[in-house]
């Protein structure tokens, strides 16, 4: 099967997700008609300078590569519904708080995301929704989601998991998170391996280094050009992915 082909000047937005605005990582990509180019990478300050900010990057087709859950189990909604306080439950834990796509990532690259209906995650899966609404508001448009690597009409947006992409690339996938040297020191690392998919300056390379979040939203983008390749493995049953939401990640590499 023929690769996608994907317009010059589309955008990829990584967004390393948080509750708090300053552990927020940005990071534009531009695909020109060479190799992708990594345009900018950051991290947040305030809510209103982040909308700004990615507003400001998506003035052609984009795709919002986010590091959140944006859906949560069917079975959870299900079941609460109509729970009432005291009273069982008819499915087990896991079957209630992991989505399909959880498992299927678990399932392939041995590498389990949190469980968006019973972790700390579920904040920031809500802190990305309300971050898509008000972009959504600022840029006058609807955010869908994406579920082929199609030309991009506007703004669209596709759920990714760092960890997992990195995995899938036979990279280490854990360690590289917070303030110390050997964090740091395996970070760059990381941005060395990023630089064979994407093309990027010294300074992008010091963030990366200095920063998980930054890594993190870098690494957003590049589950986004997977996904535009058509790299990226789809969903089985889509309509309970529309549902629960589902993780693009490919698969591991040979």
């Amino acid at each position: 099967m023929a690769k996608p082909v994907v317009p010059p000047e589309t955008r990829i937005i990584g967004v390393d997700c948080a509750t708090d605005p300053k552990k927020v990582g940005l990071a534009l990509c531009v695909i020109t008609e060479g190799r992708p180019e990594l345009r900018e990478v950051t991290t947040g300050t305030t809510w209103p300078a982040i909308d700004e900010q990615v507003a400001s990057w998506a003035s052609t087709p984009t795709l919002l590569a986010l590091d959140a859950p944006l859906g949560w189990p069917a079975l959870l909604g299900e079941s609460l519904h109509a729970h009432r306080a005291g009273a069982g439950f008819e499915h087990a834990p896991n079957a209630m708080f992991r989505r399909a796509t959880d498992d299927a990532v678990a399932q392939r690259l041995g590498k389990r995301p949190l469980d968006v209906g019973s972790d700390r995650i579920a904040r920031t899966a809500h802190a990305a929704l309300s971050f898509l609404a008000r972009l959504s508001k600022a840029l006058d448009a609807p955010i869908p989601l994406a579920w082929e690597p199609a030309p991009i009409d506007g703004v669209a947006a596709i759920e990714v998991y760092p960890a997992g992409t990195l995995a899938a690339q036979n990279l280490p996938h854990s360690g590289y998170k917070g303030a110390a040297d050997s964090a740091s020191s395996l970070r760059s690392e990381l941005s060395s391996a990023i630089a064979e998919q994407l093309s990027f300056d010294a300074h992008s390379a010091a963030e990366m280094a200095r920063t998980d979040h930054a890594l993190d939203a870098v690494l957003c983008v590049c589950a986004g050009l997977d996904f535009l390749a058509g790299d990226a493995v789809a969903p089985n049953d889509l309509t309970l992915a529309e549902q629960e939401g589902w993780i693009w990640v490919r698969s591991r590499r040979a």
